[in-house]
């Protein structure tokens, strides 16, 4: 009975390994999420190419469309561009019915390079909302831009689209600035403090005070952090990263892209390996993408080789965000937005998407 326990134990331990490996074989390319069944950006490049020479005065170096037949060669066998929508949804919940794309992200991945460009879209665009429902077109055609994100979640029932809220936010990208992206992977604010008290926190250091104390009755309390050295937990770096009332959305964004740069630098550390396990049980289900498990390899294996070099975090021009208000007749007031004509913004993701942005124009941020 004794010799027969231990060969029972490794038999179950074989088959739960076997399974795992089956599992593994099988779903290594299906996407995690529903897809979102976008035309490639290639499409997207060519019909906004004339609108950069227009408004910069100077042709855009489009992406080369070579006719060999031999691919350019990749690191980690991804290729050779890869655009991700990345999202940032307001809601509390561990699911994706509801909620706001508070933060929205154009993530260019350049395997052959390598290279990461970050261009960050501000929420509060007045957009051309495509595919709603006939029957809601009247009060919701047009909207915010982070309310894409919230009209297509599947528990509103106005978008019966490919993606749901992912892909009505993708399309509108895509109508309004001929934004086209590959992938997105949208994470929640529980997902957000999870991931990072699962790496063990992360270090960051602040030039300066940030307060987010309440202006008003009305104002969420996000604490106040002095300047100078912090670790910061979960529920801490999501605090800092939401703090906006003293400030501005803009501010928001660049301290959110400080925050990334922390996390970018906690899993980089040799010491991360221990916790592999708790990330990724941290990642199953809460994370709301449709890159498949062979992808989201080829992301990780690109992370070691990127630095200071060669990430980069872009973002449109202060003068070009000008303060505006519109009527929103879903709400049935006037709501604030940034005035920026549509052909501005496609002719800057244009130079983005071809990499023609230079960090010295002020525009941009390369991790501490």
């Amino acid at each position: 009975m004794k010799k027969v326990f231990p060969i029972v134990v490794i038999l179950v331990v074989f088959l739960i390994l076997l399974s795992a490996a089956i599992f593994l074989i099988v779903n290594w390319n299906k996407p995690l999420g529903v897809s979102l069944e976008m035309p490639t950006p290639t499409f997207a490049l060519e019909d906004t190419k004339a609108s950069s020479e227009t408004i910069y005065g100077a042709p855009s170096s489009s992406i080369s469309q070579s006719t060999e037949q031999v691919p350019p060669e990749t690191f980690c066998g991804g290729p050779p561009l890869m655009y991700i929508l990345a999202i940032g949804a307001d809601n509390e919940t561990n699911d994706y019915t509801y909620g706001l794309a508070d933060a929205i992200r154009i993530a260019r991945v350049d395997f052959v390079t390598p290279k990461v460009t970050i261009l960050t879209i501000p929420r509060d665009l007045w957009v051309e909302l495509p595919d709603i429902k006939p029957k809601f077109a009247s009060t919701l055609s047009h909207g915010k831009l982070n309310q894409a994100y919230f009209y297509g979640g599947p528990g509103m029932g106005y978008y019966e689209g490919p993606g749901g809220g992912p892909g009505l936010l993708a399309r509108t990208l895509a109508h309004n600035y001929g934004i086209s992206v590959d992938h997105y992977a949208a994470v929640n604010m529980v997902a957000f403090e999870n991931i990072i008290d699962a790496i063990g926190g992360i270090d960051l250091y602040l030039d300066q005070p940030w307060d987010g104390t309440p202006i008003d009755e009305n104002t969420e309390d996000m604490g106040y952090f002095p300047a100078g050295q912090h670790h910061m937990s979960g529920e801490e770096a999501l605090r800092f990263a939401r703090i906006r009332k003293r400030y501005s959305t803009i501010v928001r964004s660049d301290n959110q892209n400080l925050v990334m740069c922390a996390v970018m630098d906690k899993v980089l550390k040799p010491a991360i390996f221990k916790r592999i396990p708790r990330m990724i049980d941290s990642l199953i289900g809460e994370i709301h993408t449709d890159l498949t498990p062979s992808q989201i390899s080829q992301l990780a294996c690109l992370l070691p080789n990127l630095n200071a070099d060669n990430l980069h975090f872009i973002r449109f021009p202060d003068e070009m965000l000008v303060p505006g208000r519109v009527y929103d007749p879903n709400l049935g007031n006037t709501t604030f937005v940034f005035d920026v004509p549509p052909e501005i913004i496609r002719a800057y993701v244009t130079d983005f998407m071809n990499d023609d942005i230079p960090l010295e124009s002020g525009n941009g941020m390369t991790c501490p």
